[in-house]
């Protein structure tokens, strides 16, 4: 067999760089699906495209885009993208749907072949759940971003990896249920995350299983189950909200309490990590670093702030603000430090600022390597406030209060308490913490059904003109992107458009 050196998402000294696996993650020979070695190769292969641009460098952050919040530099794919012109085979989101497919094979070739390994059962345990959560992860991005009610996606056939060509399923619902299935066992057999070692920090874990099945329950509009598994994870002692917002987003917090799932870098080799920082730097740095500025805040998120937020400024950078940058303090958007002219919107995000704020962070906390701007900073996918608000929003959708959940963030935020809290405080909550986060501003709106309403207004720079005009979304056509046409071709037709694209 061939070695390959895989990017590992994971910072894990236990993850061997070089895996005895090929990049789709099959046997060249008969000779693998032997050994716990073999389980072990096998099981790490799930995770090395988590850190892979088409994914979570940049990949799905396209498509989020068409949110509100986000403005970007200026290139005709994104100019599509926002006004819902896309045909699926553009090069910033052709890819998303293979490299999707293509970490579940990887986890259906474990559960498939790791039970006939001879080996510890607690830890081929372990092995199976990781599989299962991450098929269930993978799953569901794709499942809500390309399936509806009138068509789901693909589920490949789990006992036969040979038969590629599988007809969607006839509603999303019938995902929901096979990834809700799939977590459910992952919780089951994963153990927590505080009885791992620091070498397999980042390997999925049983309140990781929970709380992707709040998400998945929420998005299936099962709010009995999103509150029931969003709970779970709270009463499991496991996680806490940090004190201060923004600790949340600096490398020595990347396995604090508010951690359930992240995109893992290497706090101690830079070039194994996530880019996603990089690609949200003011382009090219101020001359200090590649950053590639490609998403930016609009005026319309600055302004969503209520006076006061604490996290209004840990999140987004505006003219006249101090931030430390190379080791200094310095002046957004003034002097040296003037915004690039492909800055769209006059601001940029500063969660993921800290590790350029060092002195000499080049190869400690930032890649040397600018064309690929990793930092040792986990990205996250799913954290602990992400699961409060996702229980509060089930207790509205039942007419239930949600003061409770909700004034925990807001007590963080600096905000006073809230009675008889609404859906609007639930939404304003939402939008306000997790910012310029992977958990998709736009398919909030989209399940909300506020999309259309919403992207019906303007969006606006800093100084107060329009970057964006109004634009029309259809519900009946854009609450799913379009499946990218090459895939279809793959299918030999099995796999059929979705309706209007």
């Amino acid at each position: 067999m061939k070695k390959y050196i895989l990017l590992l998402a994971l910072g894990l000294t236990a993850c061997d760089k070089n895996l005895d696996m090929t990049p789709q993650g099959a046997p060249t020979t008969a000779n693998f699906w032997k050994t716990p070695s073999d389980a072990l190769a096998g099981v790490n292969s799930i995770y090395e495209l988590y850190s892979d641009d088409d994914m979570y460098g940049r990949g799905f952050f396209w498509l989020n885009n068409a949110s509100d919040d986000i403005g970007t530099k200026p290139r005709d794919n994104a100019e599509r993208i926002k006004n819902f012109q896309v045909t699926g085979d553009e090069s910033d989101t052709r890819n998303i749907w293979a490299k999707h497919y293509i970490v579940m094979k990887r986890a259906n070739d474990v559960i498939r072949n790791l039970p006939k390994i001879t080996m510890d059962e607690k830890l081929k345990n372990r092995y199976l759940g990781e599989a299962y959560f991450n098929h269930a992860v993978m799953h569901l991005e794709l499942a809500y971003r390309y399936g509806d009610s009138r068509a789901g996606i693909p589920i490949q056939d789990r006992d036969n990896p040979e038969n590629i060509y599988v007809t969607r399923q006839k509603s999303v619902a019938d995902n929901y249920a096979y990834i809700a299935a799939d977590l459910l066992k992952a919780a089951e057999l994963l153990p927590t995350f505080s009885t791992y070692a620091t070498a397999d920090y980042g390997r999925a874990h049983k309140t990781a299983a929970w709380a992707y099945l709040a998400r998945t329950y929420l998005y299936a509009k099962d709010y009995a189950n999103a509150e029931k598994y969003a709970d779970l994870v709270i009463a499991s002692g496991q996680h806490a909200l940090l004190d201060n917002f923004e600790d949340v987003f600096k490398t020595a917090n990347n396995w604090s309490k508010e951690y359930i799932w992240s995109v893992t870098s290497s706090a101690t080799d830079t070039r194994f990590g996530c880019i996603f920082p990089g690609v949200c730097l003011d382009d090219k740095g101020w001359g200090l670093y590649n950053g590639w500025g490609n998403f930016y805040p609009t005026k319309e998120l600055y302004d969503s702030y209520q006076a006061g937020d604490k996290r209004r400024e840990a999140t987004i950078l505006k003219t006249g603000d101090k931030f430390m940058y190379f080791g200094q303090e310095r002046t957004y958007n003034t002097d040296k430090f003037v915004v690039s002219s492909s800055n769209r919107t006059g601001y940029q995000f500063r969660k993921y600022m800290e590790p350029y704020g060092y002195p000499n962070p080049i190869g400690t906390y930032v890649n040397p390597n600018g064309d690929k701007p990793s930092t040792s900073l986990n990205v996250p996918l799913l954290r602990y406030a992400d699961v409060i608000l996702m229980k509060a929003e089930a207790k509205l959708m039942q007419n239930k209060n949600a003061d409770t959940e909700l004034n925990m963030i807001r007590k963080r935020a600096g905000l006073e308490n809230l009675t008889n809290a609404t859906m609007s405080d639930l939404k304003r909550e939402r939008r306000n913490e997790l910012a310029g986060e992977w958990t998709d501003r736009h398919f909030d709106l989209v399940r909300w059904g506020d999309a259309q309403a919403t992207y019906a207004q303007p969006l606006h720079h800093a100084d107060g003109r329009v970057i964006y005009a109004a634009r029309i979304f259809n519900p009946a056509i854009h609450n799913v992107w379009p499946i990218p046409p090459m895939e279809i071709q793959k299918s030999k037709n099995t796999l059929t458009q979705n309706q209007g694209w």
